[in-house]
């Protein structure tokens, strides 16, 4: 079949990894893939993105003085639909994270639409005034009613989809495909030993690490936060040999990652931690990426009520256990106690099990096993590429 699908910014975060990865997955069955996007970097993209015919469609700037970020995105959103629309013949199209594309799509297009949520947009912003909270009424009524018009809507755990039906009344006896995300764990395979000296002092034994994008949601500072309680709690010459890095997601067009990232730099100078107990990476490669999975003694994974969650899974495979916080995504990830544990989002909750990891070898390689063997069974590519292959087939139907 002829599969399309459109993303709003095709750079390096868990959902552009989800698109990446299923429309490989699809490619490789025999589907015709064609990927529209209004944004795309060579120089902060996931390295399959060479395998994949990619359009960018620039028609609208991502914001207006600053503001309606949202708005804008709506609406370059609907323009790359109707780009498709004029330019593309598609039996299916796939619609990531910004639903108000759907109605151009259900207008101009007769493919069938599959809309995958990641979470509803309403849910991630705040309404501080009057003028924004009447602004923001009418993106969420259109997010509703838009979302609606899938003929399948698909969400990446059994999480979001309560909070989707909580969130959304008209869809709350509407049938929601969970799609777990997956990994590709061939990839990952294929990636070879890299120094990492320039990040990673020497001496360092222990080394803990955050992987996300910059941005407050992601709450960051919390493994900041742990890791000064984790000092506090052991001996000067055990400290010495525990590293955290800081690594994740830096778009040096969003406004907010520039902002949380020097705000993480003031703390960890507030804590009086040097750059032999603090190291910071922007965007890191993928080999960097997974060389540094690959020798932490644990992922600090800090969000709260994170919708997925794909840095526990890649984690758990390169045989790092994780701490995160027991909500969310995680919950259907990490298995409490066997690949990692699910605590409170406080510094000392997280402190505790990172010394424990610390002083007890035997758990930390059990852990380690274990973790590769769940994500082999439960979230591999050839699962994921199984199930998506599934709906889309469904969808034509």
């Amino acid at each position: 079949m002829r599969v399309t699908f459109l993303h709003p910014d095709l750079g390096i975060g868990g959902a552009e990894r989800l698109i990446v990865d299923a429309a490989v997955a699809l490619q490789d069955r025999g589907h015709t893939v064609k990927v529209v996007t209004n944004q795309f970097d060579t120089s902060h993209c996931f390295k399959e993105t060479e395998q994949l015919d990619i359009q960018v469609v620039k028609w609208f700037p991502r914001s207006v003085l600053g503001k309606m970020n949202a708005l804008c995105a709506y609406i370059r959103m609907c323009l790359a639909a109707l780009y498709i629309c004029m330019f593309y013949r598609s039996d299916v199209i796939v619609s990531d994270q910004v639903s108000a594309c759907l109605c151009v799509l259900r207008m101009f297009s007769s493919a069938k639409l599959v809309f995958y949520c990641h979470f509803p947009d309403m849910l991630l912003t705040k309404r501080e005034t009057v003028a924004k909270s009447a602004y923001r009424f009418v993106l969420d009524s259109v997010e509703e009613w838009t979302t609606s018009m899938a003929d399948v809507i698909c969400v990446n755990s059994e999480f979001t989809a309560a909070v989707v039906r909580q969130t959304f009344p008209s869809l709350a006896n509407r049938h929601l495909t969970v799609v777990y995300p997956s990994l590709n764990t061939n990839f990952f395979d294929s990636i070879e030993r890299c120094d990492l000296s320039t990040f990673i002092p020497r001496g360092k034994r222990y080394i803990f690490t955050s992987l996300n994008r910059f941005e407050v949601k992601k709450n960051v500072k919390l493994a900041l936060q742990a890791f000064e309680v984790l000092r506090k709690s052991l001996p000067s010459e055990t400290f010495k040999k525990c590293l955290l890095v800081l690594a994740g997601g830096y778009d040096r067009l969003n406004a907010e990652n520039a902002q949380y990232f020097g705000a993480l730099v003031d703390l960890a100078q507030e804590l009086d931690m040097s750059q032999d107990q603090v190291s910071f990476i922007k965007s890191p490669s993928d080999e960097v990426k997974v060389n540094l999975l690959r020798g932490s003694r644990a992922v600090l994974y800090t969000p709260d009520r994170e919708h997925f969650g794909i840095v526990p899974i890649e984690a758990m495979y390169l045989g790092a256990p994780v701490i995160a916080v027991n909500s969310g995504g995680p919950l259907e990830t990490v298995s409490e106690g066997e690949t990692g544990f699910l605590v409170d989002q406080t510094p000392e909750a997280f402190a505790e099990k990172m010394k424990m990891l610390i002083q007890d070898d035997v758990t930390w390689r059990k852990m380690s096993e274990k973790g590769t063997d769940r994500v082999r069974r439960f979230f591999g590519f050839e699962a994921f590429s199984n199930r998506f292959d599934e709906i889309i087939n469904g969808a034509n139907s």
